[in-house]
């Protein structure tokens, strides 16, 4: 009530990317305040529970549902959006030096169609620094993936370098990693997709996966392909055979769509990624997709178009081992997080299932 009768109207007074930056300084700033982050996990934390309860890849998730790369770009917030209910935070996208990103403006709402477009562009402050806020993680309760990109000024001939040198200087500070080869806002970023570009990319990922993690005389720690819904049905076997074929552990489905079908707001001419509703059926749909590629062997991470308990609950059913968020945050505000693990409870128990991994696929059995 405090977020959507006050906090909201407030927020959506001011320039988008503005109040997108107030947020994450105040996230950051109440983990430096004395009971700060105590104070958001009474108001917003969500209790563990033994029906939401997500074991994937030797982690352990409370329950299906985490923030989605794009909010918290440098890892300056991961304590806060830990004590208001998410189960992982994606961090990122980060990329090897620091870069400004895409001329502002470059965030825009759609408040009708209940969605977002943004062209950032990678605006982020470099690997290094992320992994210096990340070493200052006060509360490591739930896992942080870290989502990696390039710098626009790297050609793709060469992108694979930049992917490694993140991972080489963030490896100790993320529990799992995400390549990013899907967003619309860098230049010719997607075609990394495709073909032996995808190929090339993934045997160095996973190749330099393998050193860090010989070099600390560990297990290889997860990592995850974050894929567009733009791709056609032939696109997308292609991809996921590629991936499928590489030491990949799972895929995130699906990124910003380009799509501006059914859309009423005059900033749908707006150039770059839309996320919200309109893209929920189409995310839902590749990850039916994927699912059927892979014969569920795969793990998917679901994102796209998440506003309700039900929403969350088809996509895991269409095969999602867990699902994130980020724009309905944005219009729902924190209370988001009580409110899908409480719906997805009942959508479960409608179903006559007592954990929810037992739904993760369902609609194909």
């Amino acid at each position: 009530m405090l977020y959507r009768k006050i906090l909201k109207p407030f927020f959506f007074k001011m320039d988008p990317e503005k109040a997108h930056h107030l947020v994450i300084d105040g996230l950051s700033m109440a983990g430096k305040v004395p009971g700060g982050l105590s104070v958001m996990n009474g108001m917003y934390g969500v209790k563990p529970s033994a029906e939401l309860k997500v074991k994937l890849l030797d982690m352990e998730f409370m329950h299906p549902i985490g923030l989605a790369a794009g909010l918290d770009k440098n890892g300056v917030a991961t304590d806060g959006f830990s004590n208001i209910g998410f189960a992982f935070v994606e961090a990122g996208t980060v990329t090897p030096k620091p870069q400004p990103g895409n001329e502002q403006p470059r965030l825009f709402r759609l408040p009708p169609d209940e969605a977002l477009i943004n062209r950032m562009g990678f605006n982020n402050h470099g690997a290094e620094e992320m992994a210096k806020a990340l070493q200052r993680r006060k509360n490591r309760s739930i896992p942080v993936a870290v989502n990696i990109g390039k710098n626009k000024i790297t050609a793709n001939e060469l992108a694979y370098e930049d992917y490694r040198s993140c991972i080489r200087t963030l490896y100790d500070h993320g529990d799992f990693f995400v390549v990013n080869i899907s967003s619309p806002n860098t230049q010719g970023l997607r075609d990394l997709q495709h073909g032996n570009e995808l190929h090339n990319l993934l045997v160095h990922v996973c190749e330099e996966m393998e050193i860090q993690a010989d070099q600390r005389q560990a297990k290889i720690k997860p990592i995850f392909v974050k894929i567009a819904p733009d791709m056609s049905d032939d696109q997308l076997e292609h991809t996921v055979q590629t991936i499928k074929d590489s030491n990949i552990n799972g895929i995130i489905a699906t990124n910003t769509t380009l799509s501006r079908e059914g859309l009423s707001h005059p900033n749908q001419g707006e150039t770059g990624g839309l996320s919200g509703v309109p893209l929920r059926e189409r995310s839902t749909e590749v990850i039916r997709s994927v699912y059927k590629l892979t014969e569920g062997k795969l793990p998917i991470i679901g994102s796209g178009g998440i506003f309700t308990a039900q929403d969350a609950y088809d996509k895991i059913r269409a095969g999602a081992s867990m699902v994130e968020v980020y724009t309905a945050l944005i219009y729902k505000g924190p209370a988001l997080l009580q409110e899908l693990t409480s719906g997805l409870k009942e959508c479960m128990r409608k179903d006559g299932f007592s954990n929810i991994m037992e739904a993760i696929g369902a609609d194909h059995k």
